[in-house]
């Protein structure tokens, strides 16, 4: 089990055919993650209730927070921005996970975003009336198929990919960002006969 803190975090990548449980997983991470201490819950709230996440009567998150944006957001999306510039899913999962499924579908602009938040866990947004500072302290866990097909290394399906074609759409992930990965892990489907038992 991978413990993480706002110290100190370990960004995670999950390859694997569809429907062997990269979702499931990573949907699963703040629950095994150390509960947040009272200055996580703090920053969190503050956060959220910039951008008005914070409900009625709920005084303090108390909970890790899981952003799981879609692949067609923007980098405005992603670091935050506007006129009077709001916390982007980058801030809005400080202290938790922000979860990237389908890596290889965002843009590539959009991932390269992510290479100063994930290197120095803030997130700077200036504009012409003002400039802001955002904590983005938190683990990125990320997925994506191994292959276009997603079929690749697949125990009973056969991959229709050629090399060419898997090697371009790995490629779709630039080095740096994959230098901050500091775990890939391949998931494997499980039949359902042996999940059973």
């Amino acid at each position: 089990a991978l413990e993480v803190s706002a110290a100190g975090s370990h960004n995670v990548i999950l390859i694997g055919s569809p429907g062997s449980g990269k979702t499931m997983l990573a949907k699963r991470m703040p629950t095994i993650m150390p509960p947040m201490t009272l200055r996580e819950a703090l920053e969190t709230t503050k956060i959220h209730s910039v951008v008005g996440l914070v409900g009625k009567g709920l005084s303090l998150l108390k909970t890790r927070p899981f952003r799981s944006p879609h692949h067609t957001t923007s980098y405005v999306g992603l670091v935050g921005g506007g006129a009077y510039p709001q916390p982007g899913e980058i801030s809005l999962a400080h202290n938790g996970v922000l979860f990237l499924d389908e890596l290889p579908e965002f843009k590539r602009s959009v991932l390269e975003v992510m290479r100063q938040p994930l290197e120095d866990r803030r997130i700077s947004i200036s504009r012409v009336k003002c400039n802001v500072e955002y904590p983005a302290s938190f683990m990125l866990v990320a997925s994506m198929n191994p292959c276009p097909c997603g079929y690749y290394n697949h125990p009973t399906k056969a991959c229709v990919c050629s090399p060419g074609q898997v090697q371009k759409y790995l490629n779709r992930i630039s080095g740096p960002l994959m230098d901050r990965i500091d775990l890939q892990i391949e998931v494997i489907p499980v039949p359902f006969e042996k999940m059973s038992d």
